[in-house]
């Protein structure tokens, strides 16, 4: 299950939302994208899969602060990882909402 789930939302989920920002028939159909993934899996699962990407995220970040050197083989910058996790924050809004505007 976390296979399908990392494939459709770690990847595609993501991927579709950062083009969704420059791409307007991309922004018109991330509605009906999140509302599948919703009717694939579970809340729960859901939830489960987004607080295993946010502790990813938290333990990337602290291997950064802890090690800065490290920094020269990583291919985001700090701004493009900040935009990352205020995506992924946007999209666990749109996956957890109680009622999901599709309309």
């Amino acid at each position: 299950m976390i296979s399908a789930l990392e494939y459709l939302i770690g990847e595609k989920l993501m991927t579709y939302a950062e083009t969704a920002v420059g791409r307007p028939e991309f922004a018109r159909e991330l509605p009906r994208f999140v509302a599948e993934i919703r009717s694939i899996f579970s809340a729960e699962e859901i939830r489960l899969y987004l607080q295993h990407l946010e502790r990813m995220a938290a333990q990337e970040e602290e291997a950064l602060s802890a090690d800065p050197a490290h920094d020269d083989f990583i291919v985001e910058t700090p701004e493009q990882r900040t935009t990352g996790r205020a995506r992924l924050a946007w999209l666990k809004e749109l996956l957890t909402a109680s009622v999901l505007g599709t309309g």
